[in-house]
């Protein structure tokens, strides 16, 4: 034979476009569903632990310690409870206490969480490994109105440096809730983080209190409006109460004594939590999800390998006279055996390295969209070994399922002559 198997393999594959094009997008579309689901698994994992680091504690009213990540850290629901003002200072002024970020959250602005905290936050909240928070442009608030917003908000709205910032009591949507009588303005931006703080507006503790100066029964009173900017100013706007506590510890090897003597405070009911054992249950909660996801994933990977045999098995019987013809030419029967490996092996080769990069193109374009809606990155998606396995597996995958196909053809092609049997 002058053309070597895998030549002449080829090219019977595009003497049938139409069928190998199915059989490989079959393969393909698995393939990026399978990958998908491992990528994004891992990647919203990392992403999940990388919002938050060099916190030992956070502290909130008992709720659960999921409840309380998702809704400190994440800015994902609300909280059941706040804290006293008064639990706060207890917390803050103990002596294995490096450092506190007291955080009030409730409020919004355009779908944005909007977050009261002090200077700590800027000086003491990282993310990813330890990294610290930074400004692309402005700095921290100072004045009573001031906002410090997030990447992800700056550049979704447009806002830059001085615009005006209108925030809305609840999670609702604005109108008649509005904090129209006390705008605020923007005087800093933070770099990208990939975190939930790119979606978050932040002002400072005092701010939040004098927003809501006549809101003490939960709708606005009318009164409100007589009472100007400078009368407020002169008001003691200490908080009452707080949502959560980010904690430093002095030294991170009392965390698990300093968690309970939180925890078992008489003065106020109090729940401090380890984040990493948080997100850790959290993921345990999810890991029944997880396999489920994945086992589908395989199985579809197997009914697109399925579409490769029965794909070459349908057009054995119109190939009758081909293989015939390949016999009557000098093929002995392992080239007969050979070609039928051959387009199987490359039906899913093709088709597992376009799944591999389809899913790469998707991932591109769902990161952006995922970070903003949700402030998880997903990091290290990119090609790695486990993209390389998969088309590995997927390939040798197709090499065996071809070799009933390959027998089939064989035992024809001995049995038949140059006339094509029906």
């Amino acid at each position: 034979m002058g053309v070597s198997i895998f030549g002449l393999a080829w090219r019977s594959l595009l003497n049938r476009k139409i069928s190998a094009l199915l059989t490989v997008t079959a393969i393909a579309l698995s393939v990026a569903l399978f990958l998908g689901v491992e990528k994004a698994r891992n990647a919203a994992k990392s992403g999940f632990d990388n919002t938050i680091s060099g916190t030992e504690l956070i502290v909130g009213a008992p709720s659960g310690q999921i409840n309380l990540v998702l809704y400190s850290v994440f800015r994902l629901g609300n909280a059941t409870a706040e804290i006293s003002w008064q639990a706060y200072e207890a917390l803050d002024a103990r002596e294995d206490v490096a450092w506190t970020i007291p955080i009030s959250l409730g409020d919004n602005h355009r779908g944005y969480r909007v977050m009261g905290t002090n200077l700590n936050y800027f000086e003491h909240y990282k993310y990813g490994q330890r990294q610290d928070l930074a400004f692309a442009d402005g700095r921290e608030f100072d004045d009573l109105f001031d906002a410090v917003i997030g990447a992800e908000v700056a550049k979704s709205l447009g806002y830059e440096l001085g615009t005006p910032i209108i925030i809305t009591h609840g999670l609702g949507a604005s109108g008649f809730n509005d904090h129209d009588d006390r705008p605020f303005r923007v005087v800093g931006i933070l770099r990208p983080t990939g975190t939930p703080v790119d979606q978050t507006i932040h002002v400072s503790l005092e701010a939040i209190t004098a927003i809501h100066v006549g809101w003490e029964t939960g709708t606005r009173n009318p009164l409100v409006d007589t009472i100007s900017e400078e009368t407020i100013r002169g008001f003691d706007l200490t908080p009452r109460t707080v949502t959560a506590v980010f904690v430093g510890l002095k030294n991170r090897a009392t965390v698990l004594r300093t968690r309970r003597a939180i925890n078992t405070n008489k003065t106020e009911p109090l729940l401090a939590i380890i984040p990493g054992q948080a997100l850790a249950e959290l993921w345990q909660v999810m890991s029944t999800a997880e396999r489920v996801l994945l086992a589908i994933s395989a199985f579809v990977i197997a009914v697109g390998l399925v579409s490769i045999l029965t794909s070459i098995l349908t057009s054995l019987n119109e190939r009758r006279r081909e293989m015939s013809i390949l016999r009557a030419t000098g093929a002995r029967p392992g080239h007969i055996f050979a070609l039928l490996i051959a387009e199987s092996t490359f039906l899913g080769l093709i088709g597992a390295i376009l799944g591999a990069l389809l899913i790469q193109l998707i991932l591109l374009i769902a990161a952006p969209i995922l970070t903003a809606q949700y402030g998880i990155a997903l990091m290290g998606t990119g090609p790695g070994l486990v993209d390389l396995y998969t088309i590995g597996a997927v390939t040798l995958a197709a090499l065996i399922l071809g070799i009933w196909p390959a027998v089939t053809a064989l035992r024809r092609s001995l049995a038949d002559g140059l006339t094509v049997k029906v």
